[in-house]
C-alpha cells in the first residue's frame, strides 16, 4: 500500500522541503504545518527562480491548490 499524501506531510514536518507552483515558482523551506487542503507553512523559505534564490522570508504560507509537487 502506498503512503497517503497527508502521512507523507505529516513525516515531512519540521524538515526541509521543496515546493514547485504553478508557473514555474519554487519555494525551498521548512514545513511547519498544513492542513487537509494542502496548504503549506514554510518558515525560513526562500523563492527560486530557474534554480536561483531570488527572496527569503521567514514565514511564508502556499496556498495548496498552487501546489504542483513536494519533494523532501
Amino acid at each position: 500500500m502506498s503512503p497517503k499524501p497527508l502521512n507523507a506531510l505529516k513525516e515531512a514536518i519540521s524538515n526541509r522541503v521543496i515546493v514547485e507552483l504553478k508557473g514555474g515558482r519554487e519555494f525551498r523551506g521548512t514545513l511547519d504545518g498544513y492542513d487537509i487542503h494542502m496548504n503549506l507553512v514554510l518558515k525560513e523559505a526562500e523563492e527560486l527562480q530557474n534554480g536561483e534564490v531570488v527572496g527569503k522570508v521567514e514565514t511564508t504560507i502556499v496556498r495548496g491548490d498552487n501546489v504542483i509537487y513536494i519533494s523532501p
